[in-house]
This record gives C-alpha cells, sequence and structure tokens, in this order.
C-alpha cells in the first residue's frame, strides 16, 4: 500500500510540471505575437499600394504578411491584379515589336492596343476599386470571384493573341527578310546588268586577239610575197547591171568571208553574183590577200576597195564627216567618253569610235558609188545566208528605195522609240507609230534612190541634227528618216534577227530563214557568243586556211 501511494503523488509531481511549461510557452507565445502585432501596426498604411504592387521580394513578402494580418482575399486580389499587370506589359512589348517591324498587321495592333486598355479599365471600374482596392474592412467574396473571372477571361484572350501573333511575327517576318533580300538582289542584279553592258560593249567593239593575229599574218604574207598580191584591173562584172550584186562594208576579214562564202554556197548560179566589199585603209590589204588566197567559189566575182578610194566622200559633202570634225562634236564626243557609267545604250553607242566611223554611213552613197548599178543587196557582216538569194531581184518594190522586213510588234520598235517626238520638226514631220525596219539584209532599188533624191533628204535632216536633238548617234534613226514611206516591207523569213542576244529565237524560224542576223553584242566569232547559234557561223568559216588555225579561233 505504501508502494502505491507514492508512486501516486509522483505522477502527479509530473503533471504538474508539464502543465507549468505549457502554461509558459503560452505565455511567451501571446508575448510574441502582440509583440508583432505592435510592429505591423506601426507601418505606414498600404490602402495606396494595392492597385501598384511593388514586384520587389522584400515589399512583396511584406504586402503578403499584411494582407494575411487584415485579410487572406487580399493576397489573390494583389495575385490576380499582379497577373493583369503582366500581360499588360506583354501585350504592349508584342505591339510595340510590330510596329518596330513596321509590318501589315494594323488589325492585330489595334486589338493589342484594345486589349491592354480592358486590363487597365478592370482595375478602374467602381464596383471592384471600391470592394476591392480601397476598402479597409473585408473583402467581398462574390466580388473577388467575378474580378477574378474578367481578368482570366481576358487573359484568356491576350494568350490566344500572343500565340497567333508569334506565328504571325514569323511569317511576317520571314517575308520582311525575302522582300529586304528581294530589293538587295534586284539592286545587284542592276548593276550586274550595267556593268554586263558596258563589259559587252567592250567585248563586242573591241579586236579580239584572233582578229588581230589574223590580220596580222595576212599583212606579213604580203610583206614577204608582194609580187603574188598586185592589185589587179577592174573587170566589166563589176558594173554589169544584168548580175546580182551585194555591197558589204566591214574591216572583219573573217566576217565578210563567212558572209561571201554563205552566199555561194546557197546560190543556184554562183557565177551570177558580184560582191563589193568596202573596208578601211587598215585592213584593205589583209582583206585582199585573204581572197586572194582562197579564191570566191562557184565563180563569183568579188573586188575590194578602202573607203579612201571613194573620193567625193569628204568632210565637205558628207555632213556626218563635217560634224566629226567639227569642235562641236569632238567636244561632245569627248564629254560622253568622259562619263564613268553609261545611261542607256545609246550612251554606250556614243562613247564607241565605231559609231563615227564612215563605213557605217556607207549606206547611204550606194547610187554614187556604183553608179551603172540598178539594184544592190546590202549584207552587215554579222549574218550568215541560208538560202538562194536571187529571188530578191524579182521582189516588185511598188517604186519603194528599200526593201525589208519590219521589226515592230505591239508598241516596240516603232519610230517614237528612235527619233524625239517632243522635237517639233520630227513630230510634224513623222508618224509616232510607223513601223522601224533594220538593217543587215535590205535590197535597194539605186533608180528609184536616184529619182527620189533619198541621199539629199539624209543629208537634209543629218544637217538639222549637228546638236543631236533630233536623234541620238547611230545609223538606224537617219535610215529611218531618210526611207521614211519609201520602203517595202519584206516577208520575215528573209531575214530573221536577233542571234546577237535572244537565246530563245525558235529553230524552226531559224532553219526557214534565208539570211540569220547575229545583230546584238553576242557576235558569233567572240567568244560570248551564244553556243545554240555558234555552229551556224563556224560551218562557214574556212578552217582549212592555215591562218585560222595559227590564230587559234576556237571553232
Amino acid at each position: 500500500m505504501a508502494v502505491s501511494s507514492r508512486g501516486s503523488r509522483g505522477g502527479s509531481t509530473l503533471r504538474g510540471f508539464f502543465s507549468y511549461r505549457i502554461f509558459i510557452s503560452a505565455m511567451f507565445s501571446l508575448l510574441f505575437i502582440a509583440t508583432l502585432s505592435v510592429l505591423f501596426t506601426t507601418n505606414p498604411s498600404t490602402e495606396n499600394d494595392i492597385s501598384d504592387l511593388p514586384t520587389t521580394g522584400n515589399a512583396y513578402v511584406q504586402r503578403t504578411f499584411l494582407a494575411l494580418k487584415s485579410d487572406p482575399l487580399r493576397t489573390r486580389v494583389d495575385l490576380i491584379h499582379q497577373q493583369a499587370k503582366d500581360h499588360i506589359s506583354l501585350v504592349n512589348a508584342y505591339a510595340a515589336y510590330a510596329r518596330k517591324l513596321k509590318l501589315d498587321i494594323s488589325r492585330q495592333l489595334k486589338m493589342f492596343d484594345e486589349l491592354a486598355g480592358n486590363f487597365s479599365d478592370i482595375a478602374l471600374k467602381p464596383t471592384y476599386r471600391a470592394s476591392l482596392f480601397e476598402s479597409d474592412g473585408l473583402l467581398d467574396e462574390d466580388v473577388l470571384r467575378q474580378f477574378e473571372k474578367e481578368v482570366k477571361d481576358r487573359v484568356k484572350i491576350a494568350r490566344m493573341m500572343i500565340v497567333e501573333a508569334k506565328e504571325n511575327y514569323d511569317t511576317q517576318l520571314k517575308i520582311q527578310k525575302l522582300k529586304d533580300t528581294i530589293f538587295a538582289v534586284n539592286e545587284s542584279l542592276a548593276k550586274a546588268k550595267k556593268n554586263g553592258a558596258l563589259a559587252s560593249l567592250i567585248s563586242a567593239k573591241s579586236v579580239p586577239k584572233s582578229l588581230h593575229c589574223l590580220a596580222m599574218r595576212l599583212m606579213g604574207e604580203k610583206i614577204s610575197n608582194p609580187e603574188k598580191y598586185r592589185d589587179e584591173n577592174p573587170r566589166p562584172e563589176f558594173e554589169d547591171p544584168s548580175l546580182y550584186h551585194y555591197a558589204i562594208f566591214s574591216d572583219n576579214v573573217i566576217a565578210v568571208s563567212v558572209v561571201v562564202r554563205s552566199v555561194v554556197k546557197n546560190a543556184a548560179e554562183p557565177w551570177k553574183h558580184v560582191f563589193h566589199v568596202v573596208t578601211n585603209r587598215m585592213n584593205v590589204a589583209a582583206m585582199k590577200v585573204w581572197f586572194k588566197m582562197r579564191p570566191v567559189e562557184g565563180g563569183a566575182f568579188l573586188e575590194i576597195k578602202s573607203v579612201e578610194e571613194f573620193a567625193f566622200l569628204n568632210s565637205s559633202y558628207v555632213p556626218v564627216l563635217r560634224q566629226v570634225e567639227s569642235a562641236k562634236m569632238q567636244q561632245h564626243y569627248i564629254e560622253n567618253q568622259a562619263e564613268k557609267t553609261p545611261n542607256d545604250a545609246q550612251d554606250l553607242k556614243l562613247r564607241n569610235a565605231k559609231y563615227l566611223s564612215m563605213l557605217d554611213y556607207l549606206q547611204f552613197y550606194l547610187p554614187e558609188m556604183y553608179p551603172k548599178l540598178r539594184n544592190i543587196l546590202l549584207l552587215d557582216d554579222d549574218v550568215v545566208v541560208q538560202k538562194d538569194l536571187t529571188g530578191l531581184w524579182k521582189i516588185d518594190l511598188d517604186d519603194k528605195v528599200n526593201g525589208a522586213v519590219e521589226i515592230c510588234f505591239g508598241s516596240f520598235h516603232r519610230y517614237s522609240q528612235y527619233l524625239n517626238f517632243s522635237h517639233p520638226l520630227i513630230k510634224e514631220s513623222f508618224n509616232p507609230k510607223a513601223c522601224s525596219w533594220t538593217y543587215g539584209m535590205n535590197i535597194f532599188d539605186l533608180d528609184a534612190w536616184r529619182r527620189q533624191k533619198c541621199t539629199e533628204r539624209y543629208h537634209y535632216w543629218q544637217n538639222k541634227n549637228e546638236d543631236q536633238t533630233l536623234w541620238k548617234s547611230g545609223t538606224l534613226a537617219p535610215g529611218l528618216i531618210t526611207f521614211y514611206s519609201t520602203t517595202k516591207s519584206l516577208d520575215k523569213s528573209w531575214h530573221v534577227l536577233g542571234l546577237g542576244y535572244n537565246p530563245s529565237i525558235s529553230m524552226d524560224e531559224i532553219n526557214n530563214a534565208a539570211v540569220i542576223h547575229y545583230n546584238g553584242n553576242m557576235k558569233p566569232w567572240l567568244d560570248i557568243a551564244l553556243n545554240q547559234y555558234k555552229n551556224l557561223w563556224t560551218k562557214y568559216v574556212d578552217s582549212d586556211m592555215e591562218f585560222v588555225q595559227m590564230c587559234n579561233f576556237g571553232l
């Protein structure tokens, strides 16, 4: 019994001790809470900060503790409000990005602006402002739910718009980059075309090494064997009007040989064909040696003269020579040579001395050069004859002077493209829509020419154009003027042009043509020639000629 009594007293003592400790802990806890309460109540009121929640860590913790003290629902208000502010910033960022890119999405920009405004307007609504942001008491949970719902609806819309916009921006950015790339490529292309045109012209008008080599070899042959290359007396066939006469004006030996060879090889009666070749003083000897070494086949006749042998072609009679010799024309030519960048094809021609060569203007003096002939066929040195041409002499020109193939189609290659119709003299004399033709293969009725005084007409207009206000340099424009209303249009199959610049000519059209013309800069004897047409020219080159092999023409 004694033992039991002691145990009972010991248990009572322990219970008393633990009760005392709990009491002490509770007192300390109450004291701590009271201290915190005093500390928080001494801080400034944060009622005015509800609409602009700080984003720093300490301020956010302080605000959260304050919300817990005042009302647990305030934490939700702050978080929702912060979410709305974050989405306003995001929406504004996308809108600013779109404006910076200058993309064509004005509808989206307007929606972004409206959405950002809607976010801001939620907090400014009187109901929400009074119940959630300006109230000192407990918050109305129903109002909070409505506020939260509106914010979340707008957040959902904002996120959908941002996803759509992001895809749009990626596409629009690619489009913008593509546009920038296309613009840059177009600029580069324009520059390359300009440089290419100049380089192509330089290549076309300069003397290739092979041609220079050929001329030097031929001159060397003449110097080594002068007795073999003495000039022969003129033959009566040169003035026989019953034969088929051709005029070829060129300083290119191999080009002339191809023209002559192609005519003869396709002629039914080659012994009735007479070729009148006129070149400059520098190349006349080489030309004579070539045709002495390689006589014309089939019994055809050929005479070679230099421009200087036609004594009447001097500056007192020929306007263009007088203009070239004048100080004004020389100054104009020097100024054009000084330009670093050509503005157009005419400017390029002005810078080339060939366009001031008398060889280009001989076609205006055919009746005087060959006074006993009635008809003559003018061929450029960059043509190839593929059929018998005697049919041209049988065409009735209806008292016209010039028989040529017209080159106009649609609004292209009309007189308005070659003449200055802003000049009153041109405007009152010609029809701007008149169809143009080109040199290369022209059959001339020299008797009609003499009757209609075409040379005098040419002189009149050439004198009027001394200041180049009627047309730019070149021979086509004065030809169009001289033979205006006196040109007979020939069937297009007689003369197909463009093999020196157009890679898209139909081979059927080429094969059916009597004459094919390598007009343009890509001449068949140059490295820049169009390969698909080059063999039509090279098959008439006399490749067995020893000097052609030695000069490496690359045929």
